[in-house]
Order: C-alpha cells, then sequence, then structure tokens
C-alpha cells in the first residue's frame, strides 16, 4: 500500500463507494499557482488540493476541535506536516518543465490544510531549487499508477503570481476521459501493481498545463 497517506487510506478506502479494490482510491481536485519573482523568473508551485468527503471524514476522525464538525489551521498542523513529509517520496506528484528539463524543487513550505464543507484542502509552496527564466514552461500534476485522481479545478486551476505582462495560460487536452476512469474502477487491482497491464495508466489522465510569456 502506498505510503503517502499511511494508515488513513485503509478506513477511506472502506468509506469510499464501490468495492475497497477499485481504482483510483482518492480524488483530489488541485488548484495552484506559478510563483514569479520581480525580475520575471519562475521560482515555485503554491498548491491547494481538495481531497474527496470519505478522505477527509476519516482523516479527522479522532480529532476535537472546538466547535463540533469545524477545525481550526492550528488544529490540523499535525495532519498537514504528515501529509507533506510522505509527499517528498513520490515528487509531489508535481512536475514542472522547461522544455525536456525537469526543475527540481527545494523543501515545501507554508503548508497547512484547512477544512471547508467537510472536505480537508491541503495548501502548500513548492520552491524550485533554483529560479528559472523561461518563455514556456509546463506544469503536471499526476500519479502514474492512478491510485490517486487528479482532477483540475473548473476553474482557474493555475493561477499566474507576479509573471510579466502578457504570459497566457493554456490547457492541453488529455487522453483519458470519465469513461476509461470508470473502465478502471471495474478492472482488477492486480493489474495496477508493477508489471500489470495498469501500472502507468494514470499518464492517460495528464492535463499538462502551459505557460506562455513574451
Amino acid at each position: 500500500m502506498r505510503a503517502l497517506f499511511g494508515l488513513l487510506l485503509a478506513a477511506a478506502m472502506m468509506l469510499a463507494s464501490g468495492a475497497a479494490s477499485a481504482h483510483p482510491h482518492v480524488w483530489i481536485t488541485a488548484t495552484s499557482e506559478l510563483l514569479y519573482a520581480e525580475d520575471g523568473s519562475v521560482t515555485g508551485v503554491r498548491h491547494a488540493w481538495t481531497f474527496d468527503d470519505a478522505f477527509s471524514a476519516n482523516a479527522v476522525q479522532g480529532l476535537h476541535g472546538k466547535s463540533k464538525g469545524a477545525y481550526t489551521r492550528e488544529e490540523l498542523t499535525p495532519l498537514a506536516q504528515t501529509q507533506v513529509e510522505s509527499l517528498k517520496d513520490n515528487t509531489y506528484f508535481t512536475f514542472l518543465r522547461v522544455a525536456a528539463e525537469r526543475l527540481p524543487f527545494a523543501e515545501p513550505v507554508d503548508y497547512f490544510f484547512d477544512y471547508k464543507d467537510d472536505h480537508l484542502t491541503l495548501h502548500f509552496t513548492l520552491p524550485l531549487q533554483t529560479s528559472v527564466k523561461a518563455k514556456t514552461v509546463r506544469l503536471t500534476i499526476f500519479d502514474r499508477s492512478f491510485f490517486i485522481d487528479f482532477r483540475l479545478a473548473k476553474e482557474h486551476p493555475l493561477k499566474l503570481v507576479g509573471a510579466p505582462a502578457g504570459c497566457e495560460v493554456w490547457l492541453r487536452r488529455s487522453a483519458g476521459d470519465d469513461r476509461d476512469r470508470k473502465l478502471l474502477q471495474d478492472a482488477s487491482e492486480d493489474t495496477f501493481k508493477e508489471g500489470g497491464a495498469n501500472v502507468a495508466v494514470g499518464l492517460l489522465f495528464i492535463v499538462p498545463i502551459e505557460v506562455e510569456c513574451p
């Protein structure tokens, strides 16, 4: 079992609709920001990832907020730290490229959870190890194994913060669609293991975001 969500996953899978063996196991709606310095260089990515209701409900079990059904950022701090630290082994499921070169990230900063409308949202920032100037950058957020289904927010999935004037955001189509997602939910879990037919099926659902600047 993946280490990303630790022991929370087992219970979340049982709470999720359908059989526990179905793929994917966790659903995340992603909104991101591409960060720029004053000189026009890209400095990092800031994420806000909203988790599905089943995972969110399980994650807050055992937490005692001051108000029933509500949790402050401070009360969720230990959970946020655990989640962000566990993301490192999977390179934060975040890939920023200039041409074919993947840009390495430094340790995440400014991470916290908030809880609203029965959903947890994880906020965190990934600074680049070295800022970079480029006319075109490409951001992708995905889980190769499709254990997690990342979907971009329908409105403004990527915002530019401090970008030079004239920069534009473009979303590219993915090869997979909702019908393919349904077929995968009915597939055997064994096909998602290393060597299985669906081991890299998450690549079908990548939606690259390109930013072009003058």
